[in-house]
């Protein structure tokens, strides 16, 4: 018997219950998983409250790493003992598990498991906002909120890489020299400075190129005035907040700016999209141009405290649990 942590009804972390979970064995296309690490994102804090409905009871969690232990018929790409790492199959929150093969992603020598569980979904997710949303090109300038956190440490590390100049917000002193040291060229409190403004005064005025904003309903209306005419707003979370533009307008009278929703299911959907991206993903780790940052790690079984600390604004990096 292995241990999971299942959500019988949706509400707050109290609701992530750690209990002896039946795995089975793989079905056709499926491969089963020793988990060695888990990676904690926004999504799985959404789907335990119900912002995003799931049918209960689930097993909670999207991203992790592990070794294959065995291969479900027809399944030939891998074989057992092979490490591997995923994102976006729910049910990540266990000690074992199962998982379609085709979403798994072989993990490269010189990459351990606890970077590969914490960069699979947030660096893919940076992946497809500065190599796909907007193709980031060199000389253009950005604005990344959150910049501290998972996905913002990894892609504002990757925009520096391809040349863009990166002005990054955080919200405490703590975040900003991260961000920083990080190699950001402006850093500023979201909390304690107008944004929008100190943007108009960093770009003479111009606006950035392309806002990326995970934190949502707090940021978005000082983002748009942050953009240069035509540029884009690429809102990929809702950490404060789910976004609403109740009228439409509003973007034509702010410089006919673009607004996209992104998320990695339709940038991710084949299984060579897929490897494409965790290809770039893993080059940019393994030539340096992204330092993976695991700034806390939880054991499974305390995964309520986990989600808790990343509500409460309380964590820096990718955070982990631990099987």
């Amino acid at each position: 018997m292995t241990k999971a942590i299942i959500v019988h009804q949706t509400g707050g972390p109290e609701q992530l219950s750690f209990e002896d979970h039946s795995v089975g064995e793989p079905g056709p296309g499926q491969v089963k998983l020793r988990q060695t690490a888990i990676g904690l994102n926004f999504i799985d804090t959404y789907q335990r409250s119900g912002l995003y409905p799931m049918q209960t009871p689930f097993v909670a969690g999207n991203e992790g790493a592990g070794v294959i232990t065995a291969l479900g018929e027809g399944v030939t790409d891998f074989k057992i003992g092979d490490r591997v790492a995923y994102q976006g199959q729910i049910g990540a929150y266990a000690t074992e598990r199962l998982a379609a093969a085709e979403r798994m992603v072989p993990i490269p020598k010189g990459i351990d498991d606890q970077t590969a569980a914490a960069i699979m979904l947030k660096g893919l997710t940076a992946y497809y906002l500065l190599r796909k949303t907007w193709p980031l090109a060199k000389g253009e300038t950005i604005l990344w909120h959150a910049a501290a956190g998972g996905v913002g440490q990894i892609a504002t590390q990757w925009a520096k890489a391809l040349g863009a100049t990166v002005i990054a917000t955080a919200g405490s002193a703590e975040k900003l020299e991260l961000a920083r040291a990080q190699g950001c060229d402006h850093v500023i409190n979201y909390r304690t400075e107008d944004f929008a403004a100190r943007v108009k005064e960093i770009t003479g005025g111009k606006g950035v190129d392309v806002v990326y904003d995970g934190v949502g309903k707090a940021t978005f209306e000082g983002s748009l005035d942050c953009l240069r005419p035509r540029g884009l707003m690429a809102s990929f979370g809702n950490a404060s907040g789910v976004v609403s533009i109740p009228d439409i307008t509003v973007l034509s009278r702010k410089g006919s700016l673009y607004v996209t929703r992104p998320t990695t299911l339709h940038y991710l959907s084949t299984r060579e999209a897929l490897l494409e991206g965790a290809q770039e993903l893993f080059a940019a780790i393994t030539n340096g141009s992204i330092k993976v940052n695991i700034g806390k790690t939880f054991p499974l079984s305390q995964a309520a405290d986990a989600h808790r600390a990343l509500e409460g604004r309380e964590t820096t990096g990718s955070v982990v649990l631990l099987p």
